[in-house]
């Protein structure tokens, strides 16, 4: 029997041991992807890769993630996101040791996609059951996870460097966090809310097409929204791409500021992105999740406009000008995946394979960006590149705020909890009668 949500009320027990599991999945993860991309610089003189080859690594690893995210969604749908966090954060883990005890380009190369097949598991799998963790809470939640992403990664660099300036080798390192970061998972895991693979009922549920035409996909949400929220989260990353791979380069080319201080650009663009994804979630609650799309996109693009146009400023205002737009940017960008993933979320269902969708078209924006941004570069000027992740920056406004605003008002106000289910994005989160996450209540729509 189907019966409407009750109303808010505060989050059980298992719903705030949860949230501090899925809290230690994504420091843990953020750390281990940042001790792969600190120990690059020693990897490549262990194996003398040189730029062309090491390219072709990271490459690689892209390219296993981007697989694996495909099927990690269907892995989620079939057996929970629960289930599928408890295996694949302590292997994302183990598979550092590949590339830390590669002793050729060639087995590199071999060991590369086999990590990215890891990265790309637990990436879907962490993220699907943060939106469940966030229906169950009731509130917005997801985006403070990201900022806790980026921390971890934060620590690995540091670790990293207090290692190598103690003497440790990075080979070293990368095997100690191989080791140790799996057990780690253990007690996250445990954490988790129980996972059940969807019963045939609930599965019926998740895959009704309210308009009749085929269009589901085993969740809430049709084909036609996921691509929609694709193109969105294609977007965002490719904005924010450009700038972790760029800002510091266009204060150094197009500013002529000194070697030493251009770094500071992206630091400005982190900071500013890792802040707000921190502190973000009681705004999102409050603009809901079609104002904060549609001003997310206008902030990040206004960033920049103000990176463009800081060559034309007053010779002391130039650096100022750039920065600010950094901040601009990675302000309106910290919130665009939150808000994606929790729209993902709120349509109920089996969400695995959606979701993987839309990580794997914001993961490909992140990857194709600065290689784009380079070939542009490379023909005109970057300058010019920089125009790219501006349009894209504002198609994210453009196009994400009626994507969400159709979601939220069509599919959400339909969702039902099922009667004898006591995990979910849907039991216990009062979500379709009394507001979703995103700030949406059932029969209207913010904004």
């Amino acid at each position: 029997m189907n019966i409407k949500a009750p109303a808010p009320s505060a989050p059980d027990a298992a719903a705030r041991r949860a949230r501090g599991g899925v809290f230690a999945f994504f420091a843990l993860n953020g750390f281990v992807m940042g001790m792969w991309a600190s120990g690059l610089p020693a990897l490549d003189d262990r194996l003398g890769l040189g730029p062309a080859r090491l390219g072709s690594v990271l490459l690689l690893v892209s390219g296993g993630a981007l697989g694996s995210m495909l099927v990690a969604g269907r892995l989620v749908d079939a057996w929970s996101s629960a289930r599928i966090c408890r295996v694949a954060g302590p292997l994302s883990a183990v598979v550092l040791l590949g590339p830390a005890l590669a002793g050729s380009y060639a087995t590199l190369a071999v060991l590369a996609v086999v990590f990215g097949l890891g990265v790309g598991i637990i990436e879907v799998a962490m993220n699907a059951h943060s939106v469940e963790v966030e229906h169950r809470y009731g509130r917005p939640i997801v985006s403070a996870f990201h900022g806790v992403w980026s921390l971890g990664g934060a620590a690995a660099g540091g670790l990293t460097t207090l290692g190598l300036k103690a003497g440790a080798d990075g080979r070293t390192l990368l095997v100690a966090v191989a080791l140790v970061v799996p057990l780690a998972f253990v007690p996250a895991a445990r954490a988790l809310l129980p996972g059940a693979p969807p019963t045939p009922d609930g599965a019926a549920a998740g895959d009704a097409d309210p308009k009749g035409d085929g269009g589901g996909n085993g969740s809430g949400l049709r084909w036609g929204l996921v691509a929609l929220l694709g193109v969105v989260a294609f977007s965002g990353h490719m904005s924010e791409g450009a700038a972790m791979d760029w800002a510091a380069l266009h204060a150094r080319w197009v500013l002529d500021v000194d070697a030493s201080v251009a770094p500071l650009a992206y630091m400005v663009f982190a900071v500013a992105m890792t802040t707000v994804r921190l502190l973000g979630d009681p705004v999102r609650a409050r603009l809901g999740a079609v104002r904060t799309i549609r001003l997310a996109g206008l902030h990040a693009c206004a960033g920049y406009v103000l990176v463009l146009a800081a060559p034309f400023a007053p010779e002391p205002l130039r650096v100022v000008c750039a920065w600010t737009g950094w901040a601009c940017a990675g302000i309106g960008l910290a919130t665009v995946v939150p808000v994606l993933f929790s729209t993902v979320g709120a349509a109920g269902g089996s969400v695995g394979r959606a979701l993987a969708l839309v990580t794997a078209c914001g993961y490909t924006g992140l990857l194709l960006g600065p290689a784009v941004l380079g070939y542009v570069a490379e023909h005109t000027s970057l300058r010019v590149a920089l125009v790219i992740p501006t349009l894209t920056a504002f198609l994210v406004a453009l196009v994400g705020s009626p994507a969400v605003r159709r979601l939220l008002a069509v599919e959400q106000p339909s969702r039902t909890v099922r009667t004898g289910t006591g995990t979910g994005a849907g039991a216990g989160s009062g979500d379709a009668g009394g507001g979703a996450p995103g700030g949406v209540r059932a029969g209207s729509v913010d904004g």
